[in-house]
């Protein structure tokens, strides 16, 4: 190992050698710019319709052709990829702040707030992440605010349990055990000595579910409990694209596409960020 790099340097470097972080993170990009100048750069108004024009093949003036509605495929897409980066970080924010609260809190106070807390966490954690996110929308309404705060709980039970088993570790530690000898407060000991030393494998995990939150939001969209149209997501586009499968099969193939790019993605993004930060697996 060098010695003559700091700590942040080797971290770079190990992330540098990781062609496929590299090429995650340049999809990541690709489509976050996508997003954030979609205005500019969709040739066309996503709710513009034009029945003469339904359903045609890709051409020059419509490069992806158009739906069932004449609307651009394309500029669909590109308009989108916002509601989907919306709700993916927006969502993986609320479970990451929520559930790592909880999962210190049980971890480092233990009895019965660890039990009352991390049984709760089981309860949750005990139905399959779709029909959670199901139940929840059905309860607060499909809208974009709804479906962000329905998959930030969905994710907060996942977070909760990585704090919970990451502080265990880490509350008896000597620096932690000197930080309390010394007298020094709860909150001090939690936020300026454990929660640093478990931010990396949060982030890693954050980095990774960004994925699992645009796969869920997809999964509600198609069945008709997402942002309701016509806003354009690439869950509601698959879902309208069904209908005319046989006669325009862009219109689901493009928008399942645009979410599988997305997720692998930001997956090969997470790997280099964990290789980025565990130092057994930097090799420098």
């Amino acid at each position: 190992m060098r010695k003559d790099i700091s700590q942040g340097q080797r971290m770079w470097l190990a992330f540098l050698r990781n062609r496929t972080a590299i090429a995650g993170a340049a999809i990541a990009a690709l489509i976050f710019t996508t997003a954030v100048f979609a205005p500019w750069i969709a040739p066309y108004d996503p709710l513009d319709q034009d029945p003469i024009f339904r359903l045609e093949p890709g051409n020059d003036e419509h490069w992806l052709g158009t739906d069932d509605f004449g609307r651009d495929v394309l500029s669909r897409l590109i308009w989108g990829s916002r509601i989907s980066l919306v709700i993916g970080f927006a969502s993986v924010l609320i479970g990451m702040i929520a559930g790592t609260a909880l999962g210190m809190i049980a971890g480092y106070y233990r009895g019965r707030v660890e039990t009352l807390i991390m049984r709760g966490i089981d309860v949750v954690m005990s139905f399959t992440d779709l029909i959670l996110a199901v139940a929840i929308t059905a309860a607060l309404g499909a809208t974009l605010f709804n479906l962000v705060v329905t998959l930030g709980i969905v994710m907060t039970p996942g977070f909760a349990r990585m704090a919970h088993s990451a502080l265990l570790t880490m509350r008896e530690r000597e620096f932690v055990l000197a930080a309390r000898s010394i007298g020094a407060r709860d909150r001090r000991i939690i936020f300026k000595h454990i929660f640093p030393n478990i931010f990396g494998e949060l982030l890693v995990a954050a980095t990774l579910w960004v994925g699992v939150a645009i796969r869920l939001e997809a999964n509600l969209a198609f069945i008709g409990l997402g942002v309701q149209p016509p806003t354009p997501t690439w869950g509601n586009m698959i879902r309208e694209g069904v209908d005319v499968l046989i006669n325009a099969p862009g219109i689901s193939v493009y928008s399942g596409l645009c979410i599988l790019v997305t997720i692998l993605a930001f997956n090969m993004l997470g790997d280099g960020v964990r290789d980025m930060i565990d130092p057994r697996l930097r090799g420098i």
